[in-house]
């Protein structure tokens, strides 16, 4: 049986038309294991969050297919990837897109609420990431480390069967960065939680089970981490 949670089969992405038309991703084949930490590497514009884009089901390939757990989503209709969405993925970006007027419990409750999921769920999410005490604070009371993992929370509260993370350390610092990053990282070790990391850093990448690079728009290498990094020894 394949362990496989993605299997990509020459994914291309134009955006535009004619002249004008743009390539962000070029006849990417590849596989993402289910139950591991994956890294896609690479610059600003190489591709990488268009494709992260593809596999959370928010954008559609030009041509090609996305396979999820052997099944092809890849002419789903809108309502099929909506709801494709709501069951399977979970989203970590490097804003936080908090809701201002809700408390840290209440930003995870709406996406609890909307997959029809226990109050509990949200609370537990937040207890494990450490914010029992921070639960019922706004946005704006919460350091950008505590507003980071509030957006982690909200995302596995739902139970995902993956979490798809966009640069989740970039508006952070040294510290609540390697913070995030350990948290993720238990959260695939304790838990199985699968989880797709976008960096453009070298050495955050090294925490990963597996490192696929992508280079205008194709993926140039991939490989597979023997021992990978504890997030604390990450060189910032």
């Amino acid at each position: 049986m394949s362990n496989n949670l993605y299997e990509i089969k020459n994914i291309s992405k134009i955006y535009g038309h004619g002249r004008g038309a743009t390539q962000a991703l070029n006849s990417i084949n590849l596989t993402i294991e289910e139950g591991k930490l994956t890294a896609i590497l690479g610059p600003s514009g190489s591709g990488k969050s268009t494709l992260l884009n593809i596999l959370g089901a928010l954008d559609k390939p030009t041509s090609g297919h996305v396979l999820f757990l052997g099944e092809d989503i890849s002419n789903y209709s809108n309502k099929e990837l909506s709801k494709f969405r709501r069951e399977n993925i979970g989203f970590v970006f490097q804003s936080y897109n908090l809701l201002p007027n809700l408390t840290a419990l209440e930003n995870v409750e709406f996406s609890t609420e909307i997959t029809g999921l226990p109050r509990e769920n949200a609370e537990n999410a937040l207890r494990l990431l450490g914010l029992e005490n921070r639960i019922k604070h706004y946005p704006t009371e919460l350091s950008g480390g505590e507003q980071q993992r509030v957006s982690i929370a909200r995302a596995i509260a739902k139970k995902p069967k993956v979490v798809l993370c966009d640069e989740p350390t970039g508006a952070l610092d040294n510290k609540t960065g390697i913070m995030a990053l350990k948290t993720l990282r238990d959260l695939n070790r304790d838990f199985g939680t699968s989880i797709v990391l976008i960096t453009h850093s070298k050495e955050i990448s090294k925490m990963a089970d597996t490192v696929i690079k992508i280079l205008n728009g194709e993926v140039v290498e991939r490989f597979d981490i023997e021992n990978p990094l504890n997030p604390e020894y990450i060189e910032w």
